[in-house]
């Protein structure tokens, strides 16, 4: 795969790409501080459906926001997810009377962002679900039985009926129930003859010429299993929808399609397929679906569904829609009708095709979001501490994260989708800006740094990690405020055990992760108890390198990690966790600028 690129860095791409992909529908708006595409005309008297993940696979899921479709979409770093502090906007951009339905694939930085969206919202006082689709049948029923089948293309079906049916009035509840029926009877599985490069990073976890890797994921995950030599196109198409198909499979029998059952083909070109070979594909899969199995689908989609990036791969779905409407409230004909239901969206329009004698100027689409109010901080309710000293650990703590970038993005490109390195370079940078504007750290405040964190996370770091980072340093912010009158009796140190404990205790309800998961659990929870048994913070740094170290000896047990590349193989050595590595780098460096 070449690494070279038009764009050689991602720096500012995905908000280019989405103000192009804006310009292809006048009726468009985009919130580009939250990376929010949106319909302004959705209306209030339908469910809102909104959508959105990782940039980079474009279309999805800018591409599908229009009538009978999506009212918005939001997009996060490339392969990783978006914030929650996103999702919200994107949730205010098109308010509706009868609610807002969330409608995701199975990756746990999603799950948890759009989950703690959806709860806001609630709280909020407007009716809101989240619906979850997984599909892919290369994650077995023992491998995935915490994580589930993680989603793949289909999903852009899943969003198709749902966006006529709320068109047509339907409640949230029945959008909701129809969804999990429809997404429940589909298999799918991606190939890959390589995987793709992303701008700016140095791996890419590249396959031999004689390779092909059959059950990858969207993200550069390694796949279920290489395949070599690489078989011909026919004997890998039979592998393909033996996968998909083979009831008997106890592993990956997730459907039943019985004599008559009308299906639906869905084939995603990943971004580097020619369209010479996509037909061909589609052909080849045509041909063996009657011959072997029996199924002529009533309905084909084939071309650059949700990419991943330029990568020469593809993913194969089969939808059972009979099964689909025999479990929902509408009838087979209705679940075809809204299959058929044309939409304005930028994946349906031929680029310029679109007469509007009353186009607005390409600027008006770009909108601002409400200014926030900057947060008062109590005086009362903060800790404060030498500001030389604090402004010297955030330097030295950023400054080893960055430096750190490279290594932990080659062990998540190994064990996952290889964002942890630049999502915390992200948060690192950041901060760094926060302290050299002199916006922080100058008086000393604790509060104050905690706040911009909090901040940086919720506005720049998406994916699992960012999810749980966001949430521990709003439990940490808030238990230091409570507790601060701590440091006048028992000193800072009995507010940090304190504090620390609070959070990690607050982090247990959002994810089962605890020591020995492989997970940042393991740097997190042994630093919070070391500082809680009252060991100085040198021994609880102490504890927090240990427990990052120890993860190079453990098997992954939560996340895609216990599914794909090493994580999935017992018999290979295994890097360290890269979210515990990060995690301790930072701790390990507020120590060095002591």
């Amino acid at each position: 795969m070449s690494k070279r690129h038009l764009f050689p860095s991602l720096e500012g791409l995905v908000p280019k790409a989405l103000r192009g992909i804006v310009a292809s529908n006048p009726r468009l708006n985009l919130d580009e501080t939250n990376r929010v595409v949106f319909d302004p005309e959705s209306p209030r008297s339908i469910v809102s459906i909104i959508s959105g993940g990782g940039s980079g696979h474009e279309p999805a899921w800018s591409g599908y926001v229009g009538n009978n479709m999506l009212a918005a979409s939001v997009a996060g770093d490339v392969f990783a997810s978006p914030s929650t502090k996103q999702i919200l906007a994107a949730i205010e951009a098109v308010p509706s009377d009868k609610g807002t339905l969330l409608v995701i694939t199975n990756y746990t930085g999603d799950c948890l962002h759009f989950g703690l969206a959806a709860e806001k919202t609630k709280a909020r006082g407007h009716p809101c679900r989240m619906l979850i689709c997984g599909d892919d049948v290369s994650i077995g029923k023992a491998g995935g039985s915490l994580v589930g089948r993680r989603g793949l293309a289909a999903q852009i079906a899943v969003l198709k009926v749902l966006g006529a049916a709320a068109a047509q009035g339907a409640s949230l509840d029945e959008l909701y129930d129809f969804g999990t029926a429809f997404a429940d009877q589909i298999v799918s599985i991606a190939t890959t003859l390589d995987h793709c490069h992303v701008p700016g990073r140095t791996e890419h976890g590249a396959l031999n010429e004689d390779e092909v890797e059959i059950g990858t994921g969207p993200h550069n995950e390694p796949g279920y299993r290489k395949l070599s030599p690489a078989p011909s196109p026919k004997a890998l198409v039979k592998q393909i929808l033996t996968y998909c198909l083979d009831e008997k499979d106890p592993e990956r029998g997730y459907v039943k399609f019985s004599p008559g059952d009308e299906t639906v083909l869905v084939v995603s070109n990943f971004g580097g397929m020619s369209n010479l070979e996509m037909g061909g594909l589609v052909d080849e899969l045509l041909q063996q679906l009657l011959a072997d199995w029996n199924i002529q689908p009533s309905r084909v989609y084939a071309g650059c569904l949700e990419t991943s990036l330029n990568a020469p791969a593809f993913s194969v779905s089969v939808i059972n829609i009979s099964s689909a409407a025999a479990n929902s409230t509408y009838s087979l004909d209705q679940v075809k009708a809204f299959l058929d239901v044309r939409t304005d969206t930028a994946w349906e329009t031929v680029a310029g095709s679109q007469s509007n004698p009353q186009r607005r100027p390409r600027a008006d689409q770009i909108v601002q979001p409400p200014v926030e109010e900057k947060k008062v901080i109590d005086d009362t309710e903060d800790l404060k501490i030498d500001a030389a000293a604090l402004e010297s650990m955030l330097r030295s703590a950023c400054a080893e994260v960055i430096a750190a970038e490279p290594d932990l993005t080659k062990w998540d490109t190994v064990m996952g989708d290889g964002d942890c390195g630049l999502t915390l370079e992200t948060g690192a940078k950041a901060l760094l800006e926060a302290v050299d504007l002199r916006q922080v750290a100058a008086r000393g405040s604790v509060v104050e740094v905690l706040v911009e964190l909090e901040d940086i996370v919720e506005g720049k770091m998406g994916g699992t990690l960012g999810g749980i980072l966001g949430i521990f340093f709003v439990s940490l912010r808030t238990a230091v405020q409570e507790n601060n009158g701590l440091a006048q009796t028992e000193g800072t140190t009995a507010v940090w055990g304190k504090a620390l404990a609070i959070a990690i205790a607050h982090l247990s309800h959002y994810t089962p992760a605890k020591v020995g998961d492989r997970t940042v659990m393991d740097t997190l929870i042994p630093f919070a108890n070391a500082m809680k048994s009252g060991q100085t913070f040198e021994e609880s740094v102490a504890a927090a390198v240990r427990g990052s170290e120890a993860t190079k000896m453990l098997k992954p047990r939560l996340g895609r990690a216990t599914y794909v590349g090493v994580g999935a193989d017992s018999s290979k050595e295994l890097p360290p966790d890269p979210g515990a590595w990060g995690a301790m780098v930072a701790i390990r460096g507020l120590l060095s600028g002591v």
